[in-house]
């Protein structure tokens, strides 16, 4: 596995090494996806398509990978469902493979497997997040979680959802999630569920401490990616 080319609309010109803190590669970032595409296709005979862009671009950047014959890798947190869609059946038509990762970070799907698990067993349920900035608050973990949670047949916090006290948080979604956002300059990137039940509480936490922590995850989604003929959403699916 090797890096074969770098597209980016800022960095034109770098060498993608020495910009992630490696050693040269030789590979200058360029801004034209085509080119880079029709590169690779030509000197090599398997490429995967890391795309870590922006949600209005991801369709058109999957398209352009399966007609140079490759197979692509999405990490956009922001995406919509209905993107999701509609390159679900332009894979399948093209019988191309594509994952989409709402998450590469393999203990951030731990702990919402976990979260699933317990939802069957507690009624009380409240989501804490830190970040170090306010972009994109719920975060896009949070809102995977309470989507996870819902349509379960569970409804959660029964004796608290007339609460319009603000200092108790958002409630997410139509089965009484509660949301509490914390943002303040230097803190990790975390998450915690807490459940209740009688006599007890059970809580789940995950923290980021280096943006590396994703590398597994992506990793794993390039060696899977290559062996699909259709997309596929979330990489739990292969843990």
């Amino acid at each position: 596995m090797e890096v074969a080319g770098a597209v980016d609309s800022h960095f034109v010109g770098e060498d993608i090494g020495k910009l992630c803190d490696m050693e040269p590669l030789e590979i200058p970032i360029i801004n034209d996806l085509t080119m880079v595409l029709g590169s690779i296709s030509q000197a090599k005979e398997t490429g995967v398509v890391v795309d870590f862009t922006d949600p209005s671009a991801v369709y058109d950047n999957v398209k352009q990978a399966i007609a140079f014959g490759m197979r692509s890798v999405v990490y956009v947190p922001q995406i919509k469902l209905d993107t999701v869609t509609a390159l679900s059946a332009f894979c399948e038509k093209a019988s191309t493979g594509c994952l989409v990762a709402p998450t590469l970070s393999i203990g951030s799907i731990l702990l919402q497997q976990a979260a699933i698990s317990a939802s069957f067993h507690y009624n009380n349920v409240e989501i804490v997040e830190s970040r170090a900035n306010a972009r994109d608050l719920p975060s896009a973990d949070v809102v995977q979680i309470v989507n996870n949670l819902s349509n379960l047949g569970q409804m959660y916090n029964r004796e608290d959802l007339e609460t319009d006290v603000t200092a108790r948080g958002q409630v997410l979604g139509e089965d009484g999630v509660r949301v509490h956002s914390m943002v303040l300059p230097g803190l990790p990137s975390s998450t915690t569920v807490y459940f209740s039940g009688p006599g007890e509480i059970y809580s789940i936490k995950h923290d980021i401490t280096e943006v590396q922590c994703l590398m597994p995850g992506l990793i794993l989604a390039i060696r899977k990616v290559v062996r699909l003929k259709n997309l596929i959403y979330g990489l739990e699916k292969f843990l």
